[in-house]
């Protein structure tokens, strides 16, 4: 009985996702009922549908009220968008649904944001206030601390992944779905729920009345991703952050520059491997189920400009902000000084959806002063971002990735003081004479490190040969490798639960 109060409570402490054994026995749950239901769309969708919602009740608590909030709001504005005769009234309801989105996505991310911006621009006081906990209270007469406003996990992705079924309606891309249940699907499917890929509906939707179809190239694809992605999560992403980036960064001026160094370099893998690790299990579950998403990632520190970077990095979130945000800002069709502000603005209000903090809007403008600038040189140069030799291409891989390291500095730092002494220390004392010494100490972690890396560099070519490979190693000697590969896992895992960290935003 305890063990089922647990499972089907929620515990803050102890959210649903991908690394917990929880969430393998859930998807256990999910793979058993699902083979008697698979070839049957509407109870497939439907079963689907509910271990979502459960999904994220796991993850979120009773927040999962607000996902339900968002999804009856706007399936009902998608129709109505569709129904006006006017392209005014179209507009006003497209207002309307942002209004409703980004209100409340900006009351739960950026409520201090703007308190402490007020106070400091016009000496105004305003103390935000849970109303969420205050209702609460007021209905169930209990004592739930209304002063502190919690993010509800996922709400960046989910608010983005709606906003656009909307305005996809309002540019004639697609047409609403004909019931409430089916977008329901679409807006709360579990793999990529609470921390992307961002799905769009022209490429879900469609998938919804189609008939359950795997084929074993696709099976063996869908099982590499997912041991794929534990590796990345787990044995270098965890591994790597909670031994020594962690450490670098709570206090810069405890350690060398040298270290420092490390610990930027560090980051710039663990967040990858973090993320990225993600995405491959979630395209990977949802493709068991007969489902696919979109590649989200595309070994961005191959790239040779901060354009490129942009195709290869967070796919999903780069081509939303383009198509709408930036295009709908006028895209490159208002002049030059227009094109680079565009792509300014974008990439700070890109930041901004990170969280709301100073060091994200730095990180953002940083990135979108970078895009202009490169934009601004392809045109006086004319090359379109083609280097003329392979030398050429290994300097332009050179300067992005330490550009996007050096980014990277501000979106890690705890704040902008904190990134100030990991400069410091890299600039004023980097400890070259103890450089043998430190590589002595953290041989596994730099080891680990240049590993990741070194596969990370691996030509796409080499990658899809050892992936090939893997679908013709005999079932049982699979499952033999995913039994070590789980128990080396487990070997080197924390023993507290690392979320992933795409969950904070």
């Amino acid at each position: 009985m305890q063990f089922l109060r647990d499972f089907f409570g929620f515990d803050a402490q102890k959210p649903m996702i991908f690394t917990t054994s929880d969430f393998w026995l859930f998807f256990g749950f999910v793979l058993l009922v699902y083979q008697f239901i698979y070839q049957r769309n509407r109870a497939r969708n439907l079963f689907l549908l509910v271990c979502s919602i459960f999904f994220y009740y796991k993850s979120g608590g009773f927040f999962v009220l607000l996902l339900l909030f968002t999804t009856v709001a706007d399936y009902n504005l998608g129709w109505l968008v569709h129904r006006a005769r006017t392209k005014g009234q179209k507009q006003a309801l497209i207002v309307l649904s942002l209004v409703i989105n980004l209100g409340m996505l900006s009351y739960f991310k950026y409520s201090y944001f703007f308190a402490d911006l007020l106070q400091a621009v016009a000496g105004i006081h305003i103390q935000p206030v849970n109303y969420l906990a205050l209702w609460q209270n007021a209905f169930t007469g209990g004592s739930a601390d209304i002063s502190q406003i919690i993010l509800p996990v996922g709400i960046s992705f989910y608010t983005f992944q709606s906003i656009s079924y909307v305005i996809d309606i309002y540019r004639g891309e697609i047409k609403p779905v004909d019931n409430v249940w089916d977008f329901a699907f679409f807006v709360s499917f579990f793999p990529q729920l609470v921390a992307g890929p961002i799905v769009r509906a022209t490429d879900f939707v469609p998938q919804i009345d189609q008939p359950y179809r795997l084929s074993p190239v696709e099976f063996n694809h869908a099982l590499f991703l997912i041991v794929n992605g534990l590796v990345k999560k787990i044995l270098i992403s965890d591994y790597i952050s909670v031994n020594f980036v962690d450490r670098v960064f709570e206090s810069p001026v405890s350690y060398t520059g040298f270290e420092n160094l490390m610990a930027v370099y560090g980051y710039a893998i663990q967040i990858y491997c973090d993320f990225s690790g993600y995405t491959d299990i979630a395209i990977g579950v949802a493709l068991l189920l007969g489902f696919r998403l979109t590649i989200n990632f595309n070994s961005p520190y191959v790239s040779a400009n901060i354009t490129e970077f942009w195709r290869r990095w967070h796919i999903s979130l780069s081509t939303w902000l383009r198509d709408y945000l930036y295009i709908s800002l006028g895209g490159n069709r208002k002049g030059r000084v227009r094109t680079y502000l565009n792509l300014l603005i974008t990439m700070l209000l890109g930041g901004l959806w990170h969280g709301a903090h100073i060091k994200f809007i730095v990180w953002g403008g940083l990135h979108g002063a970078g895009l202009a600038l490169h934009k601004m040189w392809m045109e006086a140069t004319g090359k379109r971002g083609r280097e003329s030799t392979a030398l050429g291409r290994l300097a332009g891989q050179v300067f992005t990735f330490h550009f996007v390291a050096f980014c990277w500095i501000f979106f890690r730092a705890g704040s902008m003081d904190i990134a100030g002494q990991v400069l410091s220390q890299i600039g004023t004392k980097f400890g070259f004479a103890l450089i043998p010494r430190m590589l002595d100490a953290y041989a596994f972690i730099f080891g680990l490190m240049f590993l990741a890396y070194a596969l990370h560099w691996l030509p796409r070519r080499l990658k899809e040969q050892v992936e090939g490979s893997f679908y013709y190693v005999p079932d049982l000697a699979k499952a033999a490798l995913a039994v070590i590969v789980i128990l080396g896992l487990y070997q080197v895992k924390t023993a507290a639960v690392q979320p992933f960290i795409y969950f904070q935003f």
